[in-house]
């Protein structure tokens, strides 16, 4: 297993912290993982990305040129990199702030609202775990529970008390895909 993942969005929409959560909880579930984010200008409002290899194997080299899943938090993103997604691949679209369709047929699309669902939650910051948990259902790449083990590590002290929203957030995007995927069948 492989699963080569290209997390993009405006900076401070969380886009690197959902990279490094997968990252830790492949590490905690002892495979072999990669995470390079990007640190330039983008981190002030232009498209921040992280490139985020999780495998059985030796992971070869850190940059992804072709994905086998793609998240989104914005248009600009999409726009960039979906073209980056395999054919049967996996493109994640944050419909909130994302007016267009994919244009590709051959990959899987899901279309989430994250910022609605946070909205609904109470707090805009969370709509990345809404994405998250969304990406960990279809993907299974890891176990939500070792994602939740992970979530201290990149948090850090002191934030014990966002672990349970931030997991409400997680549940409701992992709920979302768990609906979309039995109204396909």
């Amino acid at each position: 297993m492989e699963e080569r993942i290209i997390f993009a969005g405006f900076g401070g929409q969380g886009v690197l912290s959902m990279g490094l959560i997968i990252t830790y909880a492949g590490m905690f579930e002892g495979k072999n993982v990669s995470w390079t984010p990007s640190y330039g200008p983008e981190m002030r409002g232009g498209t921040a990305y992280c490139n985020v290899t999780v495998s059985d194997e030796e992971v070869g080299s850190p940059i992804i040129t072709e994905a086998t899943s793609v998240v989104v938090m914005n248009r600009p993103s999409l726009d960039k990199y979906e073209s980056y997604v395999i054919p049967g691949g996996k493109l994640f679209i944050n419909t909130s702030l994302v007016d267009r369709k994919a244009e590709r047929k051959d990959i899987e699309v899901y279309e989430i609202p994250a910022n609605d669902i946070a909205n609904e939650l109470g707090n805009l910051k969370i709509a990345n775990m809404v994405m998250l948990g969304a990406f960990i259902e279809a993907t299974k790449v890891v176990k939500m529970e070792t994602v939740l083990k992970a979530l201290p590590e990149v948090f850090g002290k002191g934030k014990e008390h966002l672990m349970p929203i931030n997991e409400k957030a997680l549940n409701r995007g992992a709920e979302l895909v768990k609906s979309l995927i039995t109204t396909k069948k």
